[in-house]
């Protein structure tokens, strides 16, 4: 019996994956042998030792202590692209409500007291202080073309809207959805310089911290329009209130409100709202518990953020996975253990992850305690598992 700890509220429809007859699920549970989490912040938290994996029912891990994890040899888990949709709907209504001043009309309609002809000449009057602009023709910069980007990019060519793009590391899979019309640059700063409106959609990391800068900001056309609904921090507010105070900025939309860009009128800040749809909550819960799933009972690693991809189907076999430091020979002294245990390997797949290594087994007979014991004495062995036979 697997046991299921959840931190947050997690979508009923993601945790029907987990069968009754063989998960306990629960938010309050102990030796957890899995986490699954939303917002939940786990860095202050006592992380039980039983616990093999970590699920997050979104893109975002900064909530995680993903180095601890991977020095324990515990693969943290993630949905990306899952919320896509969702975040890519709120990043072109954030365009539409810098470029139609919505949120500032509908404050000024709110605030009418008049009634009759006077209102009707108070709305004429609102409607000239409230001109707007329209997208056809305006350039968009994305940054960042994964999951999230490559829709945005995508959805604003089919407004009539200009794209440039910038990503270094997009991949083969995001290369091929991303339109041909979408301009990709080398530099963050030529994006800045030919865009009308910038979009972010990376993870906080160091590289990422404070890239929307004041001198960024300032290579942007005037009246320029930015979209934060990726993390706080990748933009510097201070810089970008400036921005909006001396005119070179027209809005900043943000999903990550803080007391100063509440109160500055160009601002439209909004409560963490780009995964916020139904639908999005259970395309999250659903692919994070399939692949928790799949590891706590195949070993399998789908969609980690520590852990290399790591794949081998179920045929039979009796099966052992090792997470172990990247260095040479490991592979070498667990085939050795193995042998001297007079067994067999059927199948193995070795992967690599910066300082981490993950390796699959498959057997032709069970594995003795003591063998494991063997094993898990090789210097650089962060964790072991014996999964035995597949669960049928």
């Amino acid at each position: 019996m697997f046991k299921i700890l959840t931190l947050n509220n997690i979508a009923v429809t993601g945790l029907r994956h987990f069968p009754r007859d063989r998960y306990e699920v629960a938010s309050e549970i102990s030796h957890p042998d899995a986490i699954i989490l939303r917002s939940h912040n786990m860095h202050d938290m006592e992380i039980p030792e039983t616990v093999a994996a970590i699920g997050r029912a979104g893109a975002g891990v900064n909530n995680i202590p993903i180095d601890a994890m991977s020095r324990r040899g515990v693969p943290v888990f993630n949905a990306p692209g899952a919320n896509a949709n969702a975040v890519k709907e709120l990043a072109v209504a954030g365009m539409l409500i810098a470029a139609r001043n919505i949120c500032n009309a509908r404050d000024y309609v709110k605030a009418l007291t008049e009634e009759g002809d006077a209102l009707n000449k108070a709305v004429e009057a609102g409607k000239k202080q409230f001109v707007g602009f329209e997208l056809p023709g305006k350039t968009l910069g994305v940054i960042g073309l994964g999951a999230i980007g490559v829709e945005v990019a995508n959805v604003a060519l089919s407004l009539g809207m200009k794209v440039v793009g910038f990503d270094p590391a997009i991949t083969v899979k995001r290369a091929w959805q991303l339109s041909s019309g979408v301009q990709q640059v080398d530099t963050l700063d030529r994006l800045f310089k030919e865009s009308d409106f910038v979009t972010v959609h990376v993870p906080l990391i160091d590289a990422t911290k404070g890239m929307i800068n004041a001198e960024r900001l300032a290579l942007m056309r005037d009246g320029g329009v930015v979209i934060n609904f990726a993390r706080s921090g990748i933009t510097d507010d201070a810089a970008v209130l400036q921005a909006l105070d001396n005119g070179k900025l027209h809005a900043y939309i943000s999903d990550f409100p803080t007391p100063q860009l509440i109160a500055h009128r160009k601002v439209v800040a909004l409560p963490h709202l780009g995964a916020s749809t139904g639908e999005a909550e259970e395309n999250c819960a659903i692919m994070v518990a399939k692949n928790v799933r799949d590891y706590l009972e195949n070993g399998n690693v789908r969609f980690s953020v520590n852990f290399p991809e790591t794949f081998i189907p179920r045929l039979g076999s009796y099966r052992i996975t090792v997470a172990n430091a990247n260095v040479p020979n490991m592979v070498g002294q667990i085939s050795t253990c193995l042998a001297n245990a007079n067994l067999n390997i059927e199948d193995l797949l070795n992967k690599s992850y910066g300082e981490l290594a993950y390796t699959i087994v498959d057997l032709d007979g069970p594995v003795s305690d003591e063998t494991i014991a063997e094993i898990r004495k090789i210097k650089g062995v962060l964790a072991l598992r014996n999964l035995g036979k597949p669960i049928s």
